[in-house]
């Protein structure tokens, strides 16, 4: 429901935006991600990577942090982790869009980073739960700088890394995603209309791992800007 007057009975929220590389703030609706759309990391999370329908799960916008930021560490966790990720920003949206309508809905691209508690997605996994307060956690979900597509190009390929206080711990490429973007907006636009003000995290490669107290998380993607937090 939304409201056409001004007469609230609280202040309303602050609208969740994200830096543009060029230049102002785009306003951010929901956050969508895909799980494990990387085979190896399928397999690194026990699960057999067999070509099925992509499966989504959300985070709350306000849970965005920008670039430069301290993370603070989550409750409730004695995992915390990093996962590197391709980050799609809509401009456009519909219902059932078709693959090849896809790339003109959206505005840009950025790197961006799947915070998890894996001990609470575990014990969630393991009961049958949902994995929300594994993922949608506060603060769960840095983005760098989105870059505007017409600069981006299509970003069907290109080497995604992370790296803890500058070790490697992630590596791996856009080309080995299991399901392309314009298969991820093809399945999620059936399951839902997809807005302007919308993000999809696309998914991880494998060598996800923990993160501590004062580490430094730097997740970049060739052609994108970098995205740097510490986890504070």
């Amino acid at each position: 429901m939304t409201s056409t007057t001004s007469a609230y009975v609280i202040e309303p929220p602050k609208i969740a935006a994200v830096a543009v590389a060029s230049g102002g703030l785009f306003p951010v609706r929901r956050v969508f991600c895909v799980g494990q759309n990387y085979s190896e990391h399928a397999r690194e999370m026990g699960s057999n990577p067999e070509v099925d329908p992509p499966f989504f799960f959300m985070k709350p916008a306000d849970a965005l942090m920008p670039d430069g930021a301290v993370v603070p560490y989550p409750p409730q966790t004695n995992d915390l982790q990093h996962e590197v990720e391709l980050v799609v920003a809509f401009s456009g949206g519909g219902r059932d869009v078709a693959p090849e309508d896809a790339e003109a809905l959206i505005f840009g691209y950025a790197v961006g980073l799947d915070l998890t508690r894996r001990d609470l997605q575990a014990a969630a996994k393991k009961k049958g739960r949902p994995w929300d307060m594994s993922k949608g956690f506060d603060h769960s979900a840095p983005c760098g700088a989105i870059l505007p597509r017409a600069a981006a190009g299509a970003m069907a390929s290109g080497a995604i890394r992370c790296r803890v206080n500058g070790a490697p711990r992630q590596s791996g490429d856009l080309a080995d995603m299991t399901w392309k973007i314009p298969q991820i907006v093809a399945f999620l636009s059936a399951l839902t209309e997809i807005c302007p003000g919308d993000l999809i995290y696309t998914g991880t490669p494998a060598g996800v791992g923990p993160i501590l107290r004062g580490d430094d998380v730097e997740a970049t993607i060739d052609g994108l800007p970098p995205l740097t937090v510490r986890i504070g």
